[in-house]
């Protein structure tokens, strides 16, 4: 009765030792499965270049104007900042060949432009048009209107339940030895889905006309996936981060911005 059961007993332990050998990293550092796993999650978040469709034609002068961030998550404020998103439209305008005048030369005349801007007052931005501004004709603005996190899920397995089964219903050494291997499976896994929105506003520096907005938005997902077995355990992370999805929006605004040179 006892060959019976150590038969299949050393099948399941054998082919748990092969799942666990697949499933979980053999090594790390360099060239170790679990340095290549890193590194496919880390070139998700490298800089990606757009190709703007008129990059080849001049675009005129303007002032990026730090947005507003209108998300409550503590989490997103704490990661991005309104001079964050400054800077990412400032590098694309420039890579779509649009004259880009250094927000840091103004100095502490940026608040005051900000503020005549969102005030939306015309004889506050005209002290501006002298100068080297009297060719400064456009402001433009980004804002994140959405940053939620608006959907979790987890699932997760403990092998201590199937384990102390298998070791009553079998029995002796070879319940033990089934008890101990089984119960030592492991696995978690949790996700979780973001929505990002952001809206562009080209200003008129004379009038402080709205003469062009819109408004993009992207989903992104976090997760980590850990397992452990027979003494082997392992964990990913899928983790986009938030600067880059900003970033990967700001690029989307400006390709439309691009479009109406």
């Amino acid at each position: 009765m006892k060959n019976f059961f150590y038969a299949p007993l050393a099948v399941c332990v054998v082919g748990l030792s092969l799942l666990a050998s697949g499933c979980v990293p053999s090594s790390t550092g360099a060239g170790g499965a679990a340095s290549v796993r890193a590194n496919e999650e880390a070139d998700k978040n490298m800089y990606q270049p757009v190709q703007y469709a008129n990059a080849g034609k001049q675009g005129p002068t303007l002032i990026v104007v730090p947005g507003q961030i209108k998300s409550s998550s503590a989490t997103f404020t704490q990661k991005v900042t309104a001079n964050n998103i400054a800077d990412f439209a400032e590098l694309e305008l420039g890579n779509a060949n649009f004259k880009v005048l250094e927000r840091t030369d103004l100095g502490p005349m940026l608040g005051e432009i900000e503020l005549a801007v969102n005030m939306g007052d015309p004889t506050a931005l005209k002290k501006f048009k002298k100068g080297k501004f009297k060719s400064t004709k456009w402001f433009v603005k980004f804002d994140i209107l959405k940053a939620e996190e608006v959907a979790t899920a987890g699932s997760g397995f403990d092998g201590n339940a199937v384990g102390s089964i298998f070791g009553a219903v079998v029995g002796g050494t070879a319940g033990y030895v089934g008890d101990t291997a089984i119960s030592s499976a492991r696995t978690t896994e949790q996700a979780a889905v973001w929505l990002v929105g952001l809206r562009y506003k080209v200003v008129d520096a004379s009038t402080s006309e709205q003469v062009s907005t819109g408004y993009v938005e992207k989903k992104m997902e976090t997760g980590v996936k850990a397992q452990g077995l027979l003494g082997f355990s392992g964990h990913a992370a899928q983790l986009v981060t938030l600067d880059s999805v900003v970033q990967r929006l700001v690029q989307e605004a400006v390709a439309k911005i691009d479009q109406k040179k």
